[in-house]
């Protein structure tokens, strides 16, 4: 069994059109726990589709810093930098996602080939 199967912990799939967002929770050799989150883009190349992908990970001792820190810019791009756009149009989206992941729990999008379209 390869080491990236053998500690995943917990694996959560978020679907955003052309993008994937993975948020994994793995472990070290002495049981200890991390997140990492991945971004999986898709685009066209030479006919066919490619994956890029980019990794972050994110140690327990800076979770809390961590969730602050977003939570504080989310917001401020939502009270002052956006005040009149509407960030709830996208609930059907997170619906539709919520769905098509319980559909393929243990699909991989990222290497599927999918040609999934949102709009």
């Amino acid at each position: 069994m390869e080491r990236e199967d053998r500690d995943k912990i917990y694996s959560k799939r978020v679907r955003a059109g052309k993008r994937t967002y993975f948020f994994d929770v793995r472990s070290t050799r002495s049981s200890d726990y991390y997140l990492t989150i991945t971004e999986s883009r898709r685009f066209q190349k030479d006919g066919g589709f490619v994956f890029e992908k980019s990794k972050m990970f994110v140690y327990k001792e800076d979770f809390n810093k961590f969730l602050e820190a977003l939570q504080e810019t989310v917001d401020h791009i939502k009270a002052e930098l956006m005040p009149d756009y509407d960030f709830d149009q996208f609930k059907h989206d997170e619906i539709v996602a919520t769905s098509e992941a319980v559909d393929a729990e243990n699909d991989d999008y990222a290497s599927s080939g999918s040609d999934l379209k949102w709009e």
